[in-house]
């Protein structure tokens, strides 16, 4: 089976049609691989971003260390080839780099300190958001942090239904998580990720995507830095993804979101004036 074949069946969806906007998978014959991502890195949002190689795992010298103490100490990305989960992740270290780096700096001063495991609360938050992150971008008006409060509270049919038509104008999703990625081209009922806000002025919308992807890059590395998010308790709220408008074409009917097993209620006991982490650009 030709390699691209799951991902071009799945072009509809948004977040995969923006790396294919973006880095133009379809130009590779074969799996890009380690050798493909490095020279993807053309494409990378700031050119003076310093980015790890991508070494294909079977050129490393086995060794006992974790993988991200081989990313900090050897400066090299083990890949394993012809699999989406390690190329999905090699993009998006070529879209957010800065917070790709934060993420790796992180883990490395917990397992300093308390050792590779167990994992600590913060080293489990990473590694969710690394996995599973979409940051949704919201222009910056009170009407807009009202939908960021009413998304944190379960409110999916105010935020994808009722505000519909400001998907793609005044609020954008990014997708983080690779294992999202690689989930989307199977995609399922039930495929949730875990979301950061972000908020915008109204001159993003504007720039070319490369441009948005270094402005979301460089203040959600100083949002993780400056409110120290990964050292709570459940710092990330859930998101349906199959919701997202143009993620999924079925849910273009308003009654795709009345499948309260997908699209659940906010449990009781969680307060729903609490407010979901943001920064602004």
């Amino acid at each position: 089976m030709f390699w691209l074949d799951d991902f071009i069946k799945q072009l509809p969806m948004l977040p995969l049609q923006q790396l294919e906007d973006n880095f133009e998978l379809t130009q590779f014959s074969d799996w890009p691989n380690a050798a493909g991502l490095n020279l993807l890195k053309k494409y990378i949002p700031d050119p003076l971003t310093d980015i790890p190689e991508f070494v294909c795992q079977s050129e490393l010298v086995a060794t006992d260390k974790y993988y991200e103490q081989i990313i900090y100490e050897q400066g090299v990305i083990p890949t394993r080839p012809s699999g989406w989960h390690d190329l999905f992740n090699g993009l998006i270290w070529l879209q957010f780099p800065k917070t790709k780096r934060l993420l790796n700096e992180l883990h490395i001063v917990d397992i300093n300190q308390y050792g590779v495991s167990p994992r600590t609360l913060r080293r489990n938050n990473l590694t969710h958001f690394d996995e599973c992150g979409v940051v949704i971008t919201y222009q910056a008006s009170a009407a807009n942090r009202e939908l960021i409060a009413a998304l944190k509270s379960h409110q999916w049919q105010q935020v994808f239904v009722e505000n519909r038509q400001k998907w793609g104008l005044e609020l954008n999703s990014f997708m983080f998580g690779h294992a999202n990625l690689e989930m989307l081209l199977n995609p399922f009922i039930g495929l949730t990720g875990k979301w950061l806000a972000v908020e915008v002025d109204e001159e993003f919308q504007s720039l070319p995507y490369q441009s948005q992807l270094l402005a979301v890059d460089t203040k959600l590395n100083s949002l993780i830095k400056e409110q120290h998010i990964f050292c709570e308790k459940k710092p990330l709220s859930p998101l349906p993804l199959l919701g997202i408008p143009e993620v999924w074409d079925a849910n273009l009917a308003p009654s795709f979101y009345e499948n309260t097993d997908y699209f659940r209620p906010k449990p009781q006991s969680s307060s729903i004036n609490a407010q979901a982490p943001q920064i602004t650009i």
